[in-house]
């Protein structure tokens, strides 16, 4: 049997310490956590930086290293720093040195590295080895060699080779959500299906059991599949929390690709071992005939200014959408009288904040609000035409009227100047996968005694 304990679903996101401690006691042979996502968009990776706040960072890792410790099990990491770029791997580093001093502990720690060479991976896609995924773009040697940063997707078999290093803590940089808790037990010969099943059902700790904040699992592989066991006291685990988690983030809730094959449910069986505690087998693994690891890239898309007011007189927020409608038509005849800017040029858009700006169109039902805000959105070349173009837009902002027959409005601006410079915008331009004949062709382990 292979114990993994699960603290919460991200570092960063907090963790029940009363759970941890009773799964420390447990007695696990790895904790794993994951250290963020895609989910907040495509900035993280073109900077290379993490969403997460360090001083929150750093106390939960400490916690963590401290629980590691106590249950004598080694500590890993997936995609550190929100992105797994280089340079966030190293940030989680800087971190983990700090806290061993801290607490006057040494330990061995192994670095695995997942960003890529954009030349190499352009030679890649001439010589056939990078294919898209569903719904890929187009691209070509110019969009790859236009990321800031490309990261690879580790596996099962890279978190491997870091734990056959002796390491007592792994920082990974982009891998699969599931690796990071898959890995061990399919190294001990643990069922495939299960061990990778239940590295899904695991990957947001308490996410598939009733008190999901609570963060804390404990998920139980064997020769024959997994057991899930949320370890907070309100928590419990049921057929139908587990089961819907094959729902979460994937669009074949029977169906789960990863590097080196797929794992099918269909054949899965779900049995409530008691009130908390949930049993499952019947999880198939199918190896695929190549090895091949996902790619993400991000490039920056344009330099963005912002700009916000607030819209309360009733007739005005009654029409507000045809009030932004007027706005954006003379605003674009005016952009290009001053600055000989067409639409192609450049983008702007007026968001309508509590009335429709998250879902827009579909958006059902019509209550109309006692304000609005209205959120602009400029997107240009280059920081400067940015801005300029946010400052052609403020007066209408501010002043507009419905009809040349009303009198001049005045609405209002939250700030001073309304115009925020956002800086770089990027977006994801890579949605491929690379086949490997190794598969730790793209990877680079490193191994740190401190």
């Amino acid at each position: 049997m292979t114990r993994i304990l699960i603290p919460s679903g991200a570092l960063g996101l907090d963790y029940d310490k009363a759970a941890l401690a009773r799964g420390v006691a447990m007695k696990p042979d790895l904790i794993a956590i994951d250290g963020g996502s895609t989910d907040s968009g495509p900035s993280y990776l073109g900077r290379g930086v993490s969403k997460y706040a360090r001083s929150s960072t750093k106390k939960e890792w400490k916690g963590l290293i401290e629980a590691a410790r106590a249950a004598g099990c080694p500590l890993v990491i997936g995609t550190a720093g929100t992105c797994g770029t280089d340079s966030t791997v190293d940030w989680l580093l800087d971190i983990t040195r700090e806290c061993l001093a801290e607490l006057g502990h040494s330990a061995r720690i192994a670095t695995l590295k997942c960003e890529q060479d954009a030349d190499v991976i352009a030679a890649a896609l001439d010589t056939g080895r990078l294919s898209p995924l569903p719904a890929a773009p187009e691209i070509d040697a110019q969009t790859i060699t236009g990321c800031e940063h490309i990261v690879a997707l580790a596996g099962a078999e890279q978190i491997m080779a870091a734990l056959e290093t002796g390491a007592d803590i792994v920082i990974a940089g982009r891998t699969t959500d599931t690796a990071i808790i898959a890995a061990l037990p399919l190294d001990r010969g643990d069922h495939a299906g299960g061990a990778w099943h239940g590295a899904k059902i695991g990957e947001c700790g308490a996410l598939c059991a009733s008190n999901p904040q609570s963060g804390v699992l404990m998920v139980e592989f064997d020769a024959k599949g997994f057991t899930v066991n949320p370890l907070a006291e309100t928590a419990k685990a049921t057929p139908e929390t587990v089961f819907a988690h094959m729902l979460y983030e994937n669009s074949d809730p029977f169906v789960l690709h990863e590097p080196g094959g797929y794992l099918d449910v269909t054949n899965a069986e779900y049995q409530a071992l008691d009130d908390t505690r949930v049993r499952v087998e019947g999880s198939a693994w199918h190896v695929a005939d190549t090895y091949a690891v996902k790619l993400e890239g991000a490039r920056i898309a344009g330099y963005q200014t912002v700009l916000m007011a607030t819209v309360r007189d009733r007739h005005y927020v009654a029409n507000a959408q045809a009030w932004v409608d007027d706005i954006l038509v003379k605003h674009a005849a005016k952009v290009a009288d001053r600055m000989g800017l067409q639409a192609e040029d450049y983008s702007v858009e007026l968001r309508l904040v509590g009335m429709d700006s998250t879902l827009g169109t579909l958006e059902q039902g019509d209550v109309t609000p006692n304000e609005a805000g209205v959120l602009c959105i400029v997107t240009a070349a280059d920081q400067q035409t940015a801005n300029e173009i946010g400052k052609l837009m403020n007066p209408y902002l501010l002043h507009h009227p419905l009809t040349r027959e009303e009198e001049q409005p005045t609405f209002s601006f939250p700030f001073s100047p309304a115009e925020i410079d956002r800086g770089a915008a990027y977006e994801f331009c890579l949605h491929h996968v690379l086949r490997l004949d190794d598969p730790m062709d793209a990877f680079r382990l490193g191994v740190i005694d401190a």
